[in-house]
């Protein structure tokens, strides 16, 4: 501590260098701060768990009929699925997970929508969906076979529901939804309650919503055609995809498959998380290109102090100081202005996640990354000034003084 004082007053003679050191510090604190927690929140969203096993679920999604021919186009994919070695179980269901929207609404608890719950997303399928999908009931019970009924407008006419435990948890805190009602498209009724499981599209609406899913039962038809899941066992799944589609081009001809749907879930989900990977590599790039620069700059500057100070040092080891005493005056030094940059930082790491909150809808920054972001800056700079204060310790004093 009895060397902060000189310190101070040699800093205080190169203002202009300090401060730019400083200034670059703080804006690597700002960066490496925020960069933190948009690493945390895409890798959080990547590894979400979906809640159902991706690798033995298959969706088939086809076009080119018209919907008076929706039955009997349902009945050929359905035959064709059933008859395909390794598939155990098939449904007609409007989406899945990863897959694509065509469900999403929004929710109040009373008719007048005054208590409004939030946008929601829901699966409507037909017998077989909830084996298909291998939901995983918590309470209540599943539909009967006289629920899955024709489709007045998206849905059923007044619907049964099952609803993922965050949903209900949400919509009713502390109690049990089983036989209460909400109101929407159609004033549906809760049977039951099912494990969590994802929305088609995670994080469209942020994280809280991630498990936001309803499952109406309806009878396949005329709105409810075209897209289909299947359930296999993981290993035979790469042979299946491979001969369903000669499959059903041959059982229905003039039908349309579209490729980018026509995957198991596990390439559905590879391909839905494609640009949030890219994102995690282009954050983690930035970060390191931005304390790789500070770090050069920590070095440039302590080595040009170092050379510039040649006599002072030799000075200082002829009255005795040893090279700890050089080693630790030029990391104390250090310390000192990276310490400066670092609260800097912090306010600049606010102002711009207020930015990012105004402009993308981001959540608000969490304070533990402040201290993370310090101690990488702190030891960064430990480590930046490590070679030149060596260099600067290793200078004998005879030399030093050469020119004196």
């Amino acid at each position: 501590m009895n060397q902060v004082s000189p310190i101070l007053a040699t800093l205080r003679r190169h203002k202009l260098a300090v401060f730019l050191i400083s200034m670059q510090i703080a804006l690597a604190c700002a960066v490496l701060v925020n960069a933190l927690d948009l690493i945390a929140q895409r890798w959080q969203a990547v590894n979400v768990h979906s809640g159902v096993e991706e690798t033995a679920i298959g969706s088939i999604s086809l076009s080119g009929f018209t919907p008076e021919q929706a039955d009997e186009f349902n009945a050929k994919v359905m035959d064709v699925l059933r008859q395909q070695p390794g598939i155990r179980s098939t449904a007609v269901i409007n989406s899945l997970p990863f897959g694509m929207r065509s469900g999403t609404a929004g929710i109040s608890l009373d008719a007048d929508g005054k208590q409004r719950v939030g946008v929601v997303d829901f699966y409507v399928g037909g017998p077989g969906s909830v084996e298909t999908l291998g939901l995983k009931l918590v309470s209540g019970r599943l539909p009967t076979p006289e629920e899955y009924a024709p489709i007045d407008n998206f849905m059923p006419g007044h619907p049964v529901a099952l609803l993922t435990r965050s949903l209900a948890e949400h919509m009713w805190p502390g109690q049990s939804p089983l036989g209460k009602t909400f109101h929407g498209i159609a004033t549906t009724t809760v049977i039951g309650v099912v494990d969590d499981y994802v929305i088609p599209t995670p994080g469209g609406r942020g994280p809280q919503s991630t498990f936001w899913s309803i499952f109406i039962p309806a009878q396949p038809g005329p709105q409810l055609a075209g897209n289909y899941a299947f359930r296999a066992d993981s290993r035979a799944m790469p042979a299946i995809m491979r001969t369903l589609p000669d499959k059903l081009a041959r059982a229905a001809p003039d039908a349309v498959l579209d490729s980018k749907l026509t995957r198991p879930l596990s390439q559905l989900r590879e391909d839905y998380y494609a640009d949030d990977r890219h994102m995690l590599a282009l954050l983690a790039g930035v970060v390191l290109v931005m304390l790789g620069v500070t770090a050069f700059g920590i070095v440039g500057l302590a080595s040009f102090w170092v050379q510039q100070r040649t006599k002072q040092i030799g000075v200082r080891r002829a009255l005795g100081a040893t090279r700890g005493d050089i080693l630790r005056y030029f990391q104390t030094e250090n310390f000192l202005i990276v310490s400066g940059g670092v609260i800097l930082g912090m306010t600049l790491a606010f102002g711009i996640n207020q930015l990012l909150m105004a402009k993308y809808e981001l959540p608000r920054l969490p304070l533990f990354y402040l201290p993370i972001g310090a101690v990488v800056l702190w030891l960064l700079g430990q480590l930046a000034v490590l070679w030149p204060a060596l260099r600067a310790a290793s200078i004998p004093p005879a030399t030093a003084t050469r020119s004196v």
